[in-house]
């Protein structure tokens, strides 16, 4: 059976650096071949044209689609829906979808799209990543430079011009699956903390909120989270059922820093005496350390097949994939986090 395609949404304001995060994501996509639906207004397709300058393997001109015929949330039948499906009708189908929205959109009505028949059992959504500026909010703004926002939004007559700025960016908050907090290079110790617990505030349970420096994160952190957000639509209540608006952003900073903020390494212990047990053991290790994804397999005592396991911060998912036939009856784990992970103590907790 055909498993569904992953597409991810990336939703923030004008110059919180959505643009500059795809491009780095492209750039290091590890053999991925992604396309992307990037929501602009207007007669110049800036993101478009930065985009398909990547003139990378990951995605070719042909894999980039841009809607330009009004916010995204409001065109769904006449232009997202029949856009997804020439994706999905392509015999090189993507291997992921990347979704740029307009800066000010909603995501909800766009991750309630999915459910639409045409395209509800080919596509699932795999998270909702929101970027956010991180001195602009040091600063007590939203965005880089508001009065652009709202001159963005004063110009398109489908969207709305009465929401104040802050129930958007609290409802793209309430909405996402991880927060970016871009720019981070620009913040001093003292300020990304007191912006990290501003934003925990309008977050959900278990999201993570993860700094970044011009959109330099790794790949397997932005892709891959499995949230299927489409089913969980009541957990992302939206503050209001207005229609938006519409902005993107270019970030003017380039790209292609190091992955140095971050590590990644593998826990290996033998089999698991209890699949349930082990789940909650991983969640505690995941809470206790701060970790932002592990995924691998485990070998469970008595079981033929190998358990599967994904985790987001501490939704841990697991199901039984196959055999493990004459492999090795392990278990193997990949961590991954920002960079000062205690790595010994980690160990010792998950092979504990």
């Amino acid at each position: 059976m055909q498993t569904k395609t992953p597409a991810t949404i990336i939703t923030g304001f004008l110059g919180a650096g959505k643009t500059t995060l795809i491009r780095h994501m492209l750039s290091n996509a590890r053999g991925k071949r992604i396309a992307l639906i990037i929501n602009e207004f207007g007669d110049l397709g800036v993101d478009g044209d930065l985009l398909k300058g990547c003139n990378d393997e990951a995605c070719g001109e042909d894999d980039i689609m841009e809607l330009s015929n009004g916010c995204i949330c409001c065109t769904v039948a006449e232009d997202f829906v029949p856009t997804m499906e020439k994706l999905l009708d392509r015999p090189d189908r993507p291997d992921h979808i990347v979704i740029e929205t307009s800066g000010l959109a909603l995501p909800q009505p766009l991750i309630r799209a999915f459910n639409w028949p045409g395209i509800s059992t080919r596509v699932t959504v795999d998270g909702v990543v929101t970027v956010v500026d991180g001195p602009a909010l040091r600063d007590g703004r939203f965005a880089h430079d508001e009065a652009a926002v709202d001159r963005i939004r004063a110009a398109d007559e489908s969207i709305d011009h009465e929401t104040p700025l802050s129930e958007l960016f609290e409802d793209q908050l309430t909405c996402a699956d991880m927060v970016v907090m871009n720019k981070s290079d620009l913040l001093s110790p003292a300020e990304a903390e007191a912006i990290l617990g501003d934003l925990k505030a309008g977050i959900r349970d278990g999201v993570r909120i993860v700094p970044s420096s011009m959109g330099a994160l790794p790949v397997e952190v932005l892709l891959g989270m499995q949230s299927a957000a489409e089913a969980d639509t009541e957990a992302r209540h939206e503050i209001h059922h207005h229609h938006h608006e519409d902005d993107e952003e270019d970030h003017d900073h380039d790209h292609d820093h190091g992955h140095d903020e971050f590590e990644t390494f593998v826990v290996s212990r033998g089999e698991v005496a209890d699949a349930s047990a082990f789940a909650e053991q991983v969640a505690e290790v995941i809470r206790a350390h701060d970790i932002l994804r592990l995924k691998g397999f485990a070998a469970i005592a008595g079981k033929p097949m190998r358990l599967t396991l994904q985790a987001v911060g501490p939704r841990v998912d697991t199901y039984f994939d196959r055999p493990f036939g004459a492999a090795p009856r392990e278990t193997r784990l990949v961590v991954i986090g920002q960079a000062g992970l205690d790595r010994a103590a980690i160990e010792k907790a998950l092979t504990a």
